[in-house]
């Protein structure tokens, strides 16, 4: 199962960076604000970055952090998926607790029925530290946030 995860999560973060490198930074140099949501659609040599309210079940990522050029993203949990122009965005995956998400060739991952194959389903989201029990704990130092993750039952 932490196979699958970590694979799944990371395929986020080969969209992203291919989608931020192609348009995200055109329209606005410094980029999105920390907080933001999006989409990343189309394919990796023809991602398009689509803004979305991060309420919409269409928004699988979103902007954890913003540093200064050759500036990296904190250490010591989850990797972020990041894209490093005139500056560096740090992105975490936009999951709401209860849903389920599946990796997706186009998106890198997307929210889905919690019965579908291959889907990993968020249990816990906590600012504090939490015990996520059996469940796969993925972890980020800023903003602070564990999202604890199980197999839908």
């Amino acid at each position: 199962m932490r196979k699958t995860i970590r694979w799944g999560i990371g395929a986020v973060g080969l969209v992203v960076v291919g989608a931020f490198a192609a348009t995200a930074l055109e329209a606005d140099p410094e980029g999105p604000p920390v907080g933001a949501c999006a989409r990343i659609e189309g394919t990796a040599k023809a991602p398009r970055y689509l803004a979305l309210d991060c309420s919409s079940d269409r928004a699988t990522v979103k902007v954890a952090k913003v540093v200064e050029e050759g500036g990296e993203c904190p250490t010591g949990g989850a990797p972020y998926s990041t894209y490093v122009g005139p500056a560096t965005l740090c992105l975490i995956p936009n999951f709401v607790v209860g849903g389920c998400y599946r990796q997706d060739r186009k998106t890198g991952l997307r929210k889905v029925d919690c019965t579908t194959a291959g889907s990993i389903r968020v249990a816990k989201a906590s600012k504090d530290p939490v015990n996520c029990g059996d469940d796969r704990a993925l972890s980020y130092p800023e903003p602070a946030v564990t999202f604890c993750l199980s197999r839908p039952a």
